[in-house]
């Protein structure tokens, strides 16, 4: 925290940011909205910003010439759906785009996203109840078959309100307070780290420190792909990637492991995605170092976490030059994915005060040479 700061206004200053971040629409490639406002908020805080031709938003603050360089990162586009087909009836048939729960679309409110002002709510169709078939009661729909209502009568209709094949579709945006430290909404994946992002960068300026890069990168949802044009733009020699860590407090993730929502925040020792991609990420032991010292010298919960299933930019980042010293922080999350994620703003408040703490103790004789570690 910066001087006599109270802890409370840090915490408020981060809700006040996450609401401002998940009520704006941003699906992978229609970034624009997330960015421009990010680039405001950055720019607030004295730093310029610059947009790479993928959509990145990056600000550097210089520090310490002689200490390893730093890209602290975390990715501003959500997940969703693109319009596949128009029915002549006005209905709308969908694409995915990202990891889209199929089992949970039915009843999902949407907006289909034209520009401010002109923005178009819908509802993803759930069969009449009253019509469904006993075989069709336990069925997952697949998202081929679904269709989202927007209230328009014909094709016409909906090429007036400036809706094409193409057209961007979010969850509706929502922003829910379950407590004073939980809320639920829409794209806290990964909102929360932009949010936290911004409030590193503002609880640096004045400190000693190294050059920081600080990134909001695009397409991550879509197969990870923004962060790693930054990496080749910037050739940090550090990474750190913010991101969700999967909460397993809930009666369905207990086998998964021990990270507990409201529990601090946390840091990945092994990621695979198991999937498709065979990629991942094992930390570089510089920064399970640095990072578990943090946290021990403060007295602050660091959980750790390892699995299978999920993926971050920091796969492919860690591969740009001769390598990048990389790990993934970030805070317990529920719900991965779904219409209404949650996440407690204390564990965000302690990560930045993780990332504040760490990133300054990076000096000229930090050390990257794995074998002082292994």
């Amino acid at each position: 925290m910066s001087g006599g700061e109270a802890k409370g206004e840090v915490s408020a200053r981060l809700k006040s940011e996450l609401r401002d971040l998940m009520l704006i629409p941003g699906l992978a490639g229609y970034e624009g909205r997330v960015r421009r406002h990010l680039a405001a908020q950055m720019k607030a805080l004295g730093l310029e910003t610059r947009t790479d031709r993928l959509g990145n938003l990056i600000a550097t603050r210089e520090g310490d010439p002689g200490a390893p360089s730093v890209m602290l990162f975390t990715h501003m586009d959500q997940l969703g759906f693109i319009v596949r087909k128009i029915e002549p009836n006005g209905f709308l048939r969908i694409e995915r785009l990202g990891g889209v729960p199929e089992r949970a679309l039915p009843s999902q409110e949407v907006l289909v996203c034209v520009a401010p002002g002109r923005d178009r709510p819908g509802v993803i169709a759930n069969k009449s109840h009253h019509a469904t078939t006993p075989d069709e009661k336990y069925r997952v729909v697949p998202y081929q078959d679904l269709y989202v209502d927007a209230g328009f009568g014909s094709a016409d209709e909906v090429l007036a309100a400036g809706i094409d094949v193409g057209q961007p579709i979010v969850y509706r945006p929502h922003f829910v307070e379950l407590s004073a430290e939980r809320v639920a909404g829409t794209a806290i994946d990964d909102r929360a780290g932009c949010a936290v992002v911004v409030e590193v960068a503002r609880q640096l300026a004045g400190r000693k420190a190294p050059t920081v890069h600080f990134v909001f990168s695009v397409q991550e949802e879509f197969n990870l792909r923004g962060a790693l044009t930054a990496a080749q733009i910037l050739q940090p020699d550090i990474a750190i990637q913010l991101d969700i860590i999967l909460a397993t407090d809930t009666p369905d993730m207990g086998y998964r492991g021990e990270v507990q929502l409201g529990g601090g925040p946390g840091m990945s020792m092994y990621s695979f995605h198991g999937r498709g991609t065979l990629n991942g990420t094992i930390p570089h032991p510089a920064l399970v170092s640095l990072f578990g010292g943090v946290s021990e010298s403060l007295g602050m919960p660091l959980q750790r976490s390892a699995h299978t299933g999920a993926l971050t930019e920091t796969s492919y980042v860690q591969l740009v030059g001769q390598g990048v010293a990389a790990i993934d922080l970030g805070f317990p999350m529920r719900y991965s994915h779904s219409s209404l994620e949650v996440c407690d703003i204390g564990d965000l408040d302690a990560l930045t005060t993780l990332l504040v703490e760490g990133i300054g103790r990076i000096d000229a004789g930090f050390s990257l040479d794995r074998d002082d570690y292994e």
